[in-house]
C-alpha cells in the first residue's frame, strides 16, 4: 500500500488500483507541494467538520465522482453542498468494496464555521477511521485528546499503521500520542496535524525517538513525501 501524505492529517491511501484520502486540507496549507486538482480517488473520508479537514472535500469529490464518507450530519450538509455523500456513524461500519471503513470515537469538536454569516453550522460527533484493507489495519485517529478507550480499540484490532495527532493545543501532544500509540497497539505510526501553524509546532522526528524507546516503529513525512507498507 501507498501512503502519500500532502500535509496536516490528509493523507491518501492507494492500494491495486484503488485509492481514498482523508481530510484533505490542502490549497489552504502553506507547506503542502500537491494541488487538489491532481488527486484522484474514490472515496474522501472526513473525520470531523473543521476546515483544516475539509476545505478542499469538495472539490476533489467533484472532480473525481467521488463520494464523501463521514458523520451522518456532516455527510448531509456536503451532500446540500452537492457531493455524494454516505453518512454513518460511531461504531458503524460501511463496504467500499476494496476496503471496510469503521468509524471510531475521537474527542474533540466538529462545525462548520460560515465566516461571512458570523454562524456556527453542527457537524455532528468528530470521529477516527478504522480502514480493514487486503489484510492490512490503517487507524486514522483523526483530532484527538488522549481516552482510555484507546486501549479497548487497541485490544480489539491489530493496527499495522496508525496516524496520531501530535501538534497540541487543539489535539493530544506527542506525550500523549506515545501513549496513544501504546493503547492502541500500533505496529508503525506516523504524526499528523503539527507545523502546519506556529502555535502546532513539533519535532516530528523527536516523536519518533520517543516511539522507539517504547518498541515502536515510526516516521516523520514531510508534505508530499510517500511511504509503502
Amino acid at each position: 500500500m501507498e501512503i502519500w501524505y500532502h500535509g496536516h492529517s490528509c493523507v491518501q491511501l492507494t492500494h491495486g488500483g484503488h485509492s481514498l484520502i482523508i481530510d484533505p486540507f490542502i490549497s489552504g496549507n502553506g507547506l503542502a507541494v500537491t494541488k487538489p486538482q491532481d488527486i484522484k480517488v474514490e472515496y474522501v473520508l472526513l473525520t470531523h467538520g473543521h476546515t483544516d479537514h475539509t476545505l478542499d472535500a469538495l472539490p476533489i469529490a467533484r472532480n473525481n465522482d467521488a463520494t464523501i464518507v463521514a458523520i451522518h450530519e456532516l455527510a448531509t450538509y456536503m451532500g446540500w453542498q452537492g457531493a455524494k455523500a454516505l453518512g454513518m456513524n460511531l461504531g458503524g461500519k460501511v463496504s467500499l468494496g476494496f476496503a471496510e471503513v469503521q468509524m471510531i470515537q475521537a474527542f474533540h469538536s466538529s462545525s462548520v464555521i460560515v465566516d461571512q454569516e458570523g454562524k456556527i453550522v453542527y457537524a455532528g460527533m468528530p470521529a477516527g477511521f478504522i480502514i480493514k484493507w487486503d489484510g492490512m489495519t490503517i487507524l486514522h485517529s483523526g483530532d484527538t485528546a488522549l481516552f482510555s478507550d484507546m486501549k479497548m480499540i487497541g485490544e480489539r484490532n491489530q493496527v499495522d499503521l496508525a496516524f496520531l495527532p501530535i501538534g497540541d493545543l487543539f489535539t493530544m501532544g506527542p506525550e500523549d500520542a506515545v501513549t496513544a500509540a501504546e493503547w492502541f497497539g500500533a505496529k508503525k505510526v506516523v504524526p499528523l496535524h503539527f507545523n502546519t501553524f506556529p502555535p502546532i509546532a513539533q519535532n516530528g522526528e523527536q516523536f519518533i525517538s520517543r516511539l522507539a524507546e517504547k518498541g515502536i516503529g515510526g516516521r516523520s513525512l514531510s508534505p508530499g513525501e510517500k511511504m509503502t507498507i
